[in-house]
């Protein structure tokens, strides 16, 4: 798992970007945090720079939001209001279409959704964030390789098997 501080919005905003310029061609990124702990902040930077023109609306209540990205589309998930994880089989998100999924509040759709190539756990520290980047699949820890090589990036720490 590697640690990052970011000490605002703007850094949480930069590691959406770094996320964006080396993800894999198929992604499935859980994004985990308290309220207010900058999910969709991270989404919606990740978004833009993949390209995104107009505006990045939070699914809070579509629950889904799609998006044309080079390659695909990627689907903007936020799952906090849902009951159970049945609920996803009405969302109609079972199309091959997707080549990013961002879910915030997995852990409500449950065994229903693919799993993660990369979690990303956001928690409030003070005035800033820190984020947790774990690889759930080989391509998450290729990915993380790469984010972790990327200038700007200041990991707090490494943890490795």
């Amino acid at each position: 798992m590697m640690r990052i501080a970011l000490a605002d919005s703007e850094a949480t905003e930069q590691l959406g970007r770094l996320l964006a310029a080396s993800r894999p061609a198929q992604a499935v990124v859980h994004l985990q945090g308290d309220l207010g702990a900058g999910k969709s902040t991270l989404a919606r930077a990740l978004l833009r720079e993949l390209g995104v023109q107009g505006p990045i609306r939070s699914p809070t209540y579509t629950l889904v939001e799609r998006y044309p990205v080079p390659g695909g589309e990627a689907w903007h998930l936020d799952l906090y209001r849902i009951g159970d994880a049945g609920e996803l089989d009405f969302l109609g998100l079972d199309g091959d279409e997707a080549t990013l999924w961002l879910v915030e509040w997995p852990e409500r759709g449950a065994a229903a959704l693919p799993a993660p190539d990369l979690r990303v756990r956001l928690a409030q520290d003070g005035p800033g964030r820190q984020a947790g980047l774990e690889a759930g699949t080989p391509a998450g820890e290729d990915w993380l390789v790469a984010v972790g090589g990327m200038a700007g990036l200041r990991p707090v720490s490494l943890d490795r098997p």
